[in-house]
């Protein structure tokens, strides 16, 4: 099934037809929102457009797309096969993975007990976000991520803004610590996949290729997911999107205690703004980090614009000097 027919076979027939008609690779398209009253939107190549009813992109016009509950409704039906009971603890957190590593987000009601969401209900707004692996993009910065050839792997922290690239760096970085890579053997990595972004598991199954030497927690929260791997798998890293809070910072230090290697993303757009940070600003004053790689925000998404060692020097960028001199 072609990668175009793999996506809009989930949309409500009529929008299904205008998306067979769009003038777009969907190789390249990494959004799809509908939006109950509201345009149907798609984001391409790192920009929004309206999806007109010829199927046409633009930035305005009177020739949208208004995208009906039915058509939601309609949606939603496709998307969990007509059983959307069967993804209640999906939806729980707020979003559903399909078949390819597709995600699609939800929001509308949300039914709170004891401060927990339980439900969600009256879906007014999906989020298509389509999955896109690159294998190789890391391979620019493999050579930083070991102490030399042969030795172990750095504790090391992909810094991003949203929507930089910073998962699809750490997913091909897993696949090849995993498998090996540039003359280093594979080594064991557990993985932590809260929001299903890296593995992107179907019925329990990774759609996307993180080597043969991963084992995956899907759905599973970061902190309490890297306890449970350190307990159970040992493995040799561990790798984790989007760290946050204090239960991160505290399993962090477990792990790297434990002797396990760490490779993790934060948001973040530059080093003084993670220094800024609380809990994890004291990790980084403190070197647990080895290696950080700062990606831009400006140009192609997953453009690595510095590297920076636990004392920060800085190893790749514009100028080989120590940050902050």
């Amino acid at each position: 099934m072609e990668r175009k027919d793999e996506i809009i076979r989930i949309f409500a027939r009529e929008i299904r037809q205008i998306l067979q008609r769009a003038e777009a690779d969907f190789d390249r398209v990494q959004e799809i929102r509908l939006r109950v009253g509201a345009p149907l939107l798609m984001v391409y190549k790192n920009k929004e457009y309206y999806v007109s009813r010829s199927g046409s992109l633009h930035t305005g016009g009177r020739d949208v797309h208004v995208v009906t509950r039915d058509e939601l409704r309609e949606t939603m039906e496709y998307i969990s096969s007509y059983s959307l009971y069967a993804f209640e603890e999906e939806l729980r957190q707020g979003f559903i993975t399909i078949q390819g590593g597709h995600r699609v987000g939800v929001a509308g009601r949300t039914v709170v007990e004891d401060h927990h969401v339980r439900a969600m209900k009256y879906i007014s707004c999906v989020n298509v976000r389509l999955s896109h692996q690159i294998p190789g993009c890391a391979d620019g910065v493999m050579p930083y991520l070991y102490d030399g050839p042969g030795g172990q792997v750095w504790h090391t922290l992909i810094v991003s803004p949203p929507r930089c690239g910073k998962t699809t760096l750490l997913r091909d970085i897993i696949r090849q610590l995993s498998t090996g890579s540039q003359g280093h053997g594979g080594v064991t990595v557990g993985v932590v996949d809260e929001r299903s972004e890296l593995g992107a598991c179907y019925q329990g199954v990774p759609q996307n290729d993180l080597g043969i030497r991963t084992d995956i927690l899907d759905c599973c929260p970061k902190a309490r997911g890297m306890m449970m791997l350190i307990r159970t798998m040992s493995p040799q890293v561990i790798a984790v999107d989007e760290i946050g809070g204090r239960e991160d910072m505290e399993a962090i230090e477990y792990v790297m205690n434990c002797g396990c290697r760490l490779a993790a993303t934060v948001h973040g757009s530059s080093m003084d703004d993670i220094r800024q940070k609380p809990f994890l600003g004291e990790m980084v004053k403190a070197g647990m980090f080895q290696r950080y790689i700062v990606l831009s925000g400006k140009g192609q998404a997953g453009r690595v614009q510095e590297i920076f060692d636990s004392k920060g020097m800085r190893l790749y960028g514009p100028e080989r000097m120590a940050y902050g001199a």
